[in-house]
């Protein structure tokens, strides 16, 4: 009886989460768009291993102590593992990666290749809860996926073939959208900034030996400004942005907030311009808008099908 009360309390007001989900999901965009152009500053005087995993390690030093003054309790059993995989993607894999890529590519160039990224976390997702799309959702993240390689190869002149710094963005996404995807169905156990806490603090001890290995290598030695962009990507992009952007996947639809992301790359791309004083090139315009309309297609072919599916 308490368990049918309950469902039926959380269906009363169906709407209601809407708007919270995708205010706290638009701030985490927001925050995260600002990422590949301030990465590509930093690189001007910084290491890319120490920007990759140097932020993780400030990022985990806040995180440790905001868990410990609100006394937050451990994770328990499997939660570890799933922390684990969410380090994996959005701690470890996402900013290294990135860091090695755009060194090689312009931003927008990367912001092209990453907008993948919402469709990407679309199909982990759907994997992960074991829905089964339309169809449609599937055409959609495949032609996605076709049109940011087909840009890649066009903008990359190489010939018919991709860039390495094209493969390390592919990789990124992959890592990034199996972190959102896992760090979204954890957080509503362990709470939306303690996810990303405990993922940072779980990556810590390896994010510490490869910054020290960075440091001892190639003693950092950038500018006053490249150190304002270190210090972004360490505190809001590593740190506080998941924040929101896990309190908007919490509160969902997950499905509908998820959409959300797909501002991401066509803000990046403009940041590329307006920070960076990159030439934004109809093609460049052309493929993000590419990806951008079939990770839309696809999300919202999920969307539809999770709504029509009885819960």
């Amino acid at each position: 009886m308490s368990v049918q009360s309950s469902a039926i309390a959380s269906r009363s007001h169906p709407l209601s989460t809407v708007p919270a989900g995708l205010a706290w999901g638009l701030a985490g965009v927001v925050a995260f768009s600002f990422t590949v152009p301030l990465t590509r500053v930093a690189l001007g005087g910084l290491d890319p291993l120490f920007i990759g995993a140097g932020r993780a390690v400030v990022a985990a030093a806040l995180a440790a102590g905001a868990l410990v003054l609100t006394r937050q309790p451990l994770p328990r059993g499997r939660q570890w593992l799933r922390l684990a995989i969410v380090a994996g993607g959005v701690v470890a894999g996402f900013p290294l990666l990135t860091s090695y890529a755009l060194t090689e590519v312009p931003a927008s160039h990367g912001a092209v290749v990453i907008a993948m990224l919402p469709a990407a976390t679309a199909v982990i997702a759907v994997l992960r809860t074991g829905e089964r799309p339309v169809r449609a959702f599937w055409a959609f993240a495949a032609l996605g996926a076709l049109a940011a390689v087909g840009f890649a190869m066009l903008q990359g002149g190489t010939g018919g073939h991709l860039q390495r710094a094209d493969l390390l963005l592919v990789l990124a996404v992959l890592a990034c959208a199996t972190g959102y995807a896992e760090g979204g169905v954890i957080s509503r156990e362990l709470g939306s900034w303690q996810t990303i806490s405990w993922a940072l603090v779980l990556a810590a001890p390896v994010m510490v030996a490869l910054t020290a290995t960075s440091i001892v290598t190639e003693p950092p030695s950038g500018s006053p400004t490249q150190w304002l962009c270190f210090a972004y990507l360490a505190c809001i992009s590593m740190f506080l942005g998941f924040f929101a952007w896990y309190r908007g996947l919490a509160i969902g639809p997950m499905a509908q907030v998820s959409q959300v992301q797909l501002a991401q790359p066509v803000l990046s791309i403009a940041w590329a311009g307006l920070l960076l004083g990159e030439q934004i090139t109809w093609l460049t315009l052309a493929g993000g808008l590419t990806v951008v309309a079939c990770a839309a297609g696809a999300s919202s072919s999920r969307a539809r099908t999770a709504r029509a599916r009885p819960s």
